[in-house]
């Protein structure tokens, strides 16, 4: 009888277990996972709307567009744009082109070429280097592994302020090493 309830307790465990499973399928696993996934509503994605106001006329209103943007929508990098002194409409500026009054720096920094598809090529190696250093990292616990992916990456700042300041070059004061 004993080896039945053990037998049992063990199936279930095995069960738990398999159903803490972060990945399906050879998927790669994302470092800093912040996302909740727990299927309820995120406190901290809900964001108030602009209070409303009535138009001038109603022939300037937009049509409107199902998925689209709205008056009342907050506009956080615009608000800040605009309070800033700068231009909220270069926020919302359409992607990949290169406004007028960025160009020259554009030209200045691609003088020796560029990659337009430079994030792309990023993600795809990155994603295939996270998954190459997570292949021995097997945990009954999930953990966050980005420190062990990136650890022959990581600088030690301790050691480059210890190595600026016996060079003689001028450093801010730094918090104690704990």
């Amino acid at each position: 009888m004993r080896a039945a309830h053990l037998a049992i307790v063990l199936t279930l465990g095995a069960v738990a277990l398999a159903g803490c499973s972060r990945t399906s399928g050879g998927e790669v696993k994302p470092l800093h996972d912040l996302r909740a996934n727990s299927g309820e509503p995120e406190e901290f994605a809900i964001v108030p709307n602009k209070p409303l106001t009535m138009p001038q006329s109603f022939a300037e209103l937009p049509q409107p567009t199902p998925g689209g943007a709205n008056r009342t929508d907050q506009t956080p990098k615009a608000d800040a744009v605009a309070a800033l002194g700068g231009n909220p409409a270069a926020v919302n500026a359409t992607t990949g082109t290169i406004g007028a009054g960025d160009g020259a720096i554009v030209q200045q920094a691609s003088r020796f070429g560029r990659d337009d598809n430079i994030r792309g090529t990023l993600a795809s190696e990155d994603a295939q280097f996270r998954k190459g250093k997570g292949r021995f990292t097997w945990s009954i616990v999930p953990k966050d592994n980005y420190s062990a992916a990136y650890k022959r990456q990581k600088l030690d700042p301790y050691a480059w302020l210890q190595r600026y300041r016996s060079a003689g070059a001028r450093t801010p004061s730094a918090p104690p090493v704990e």
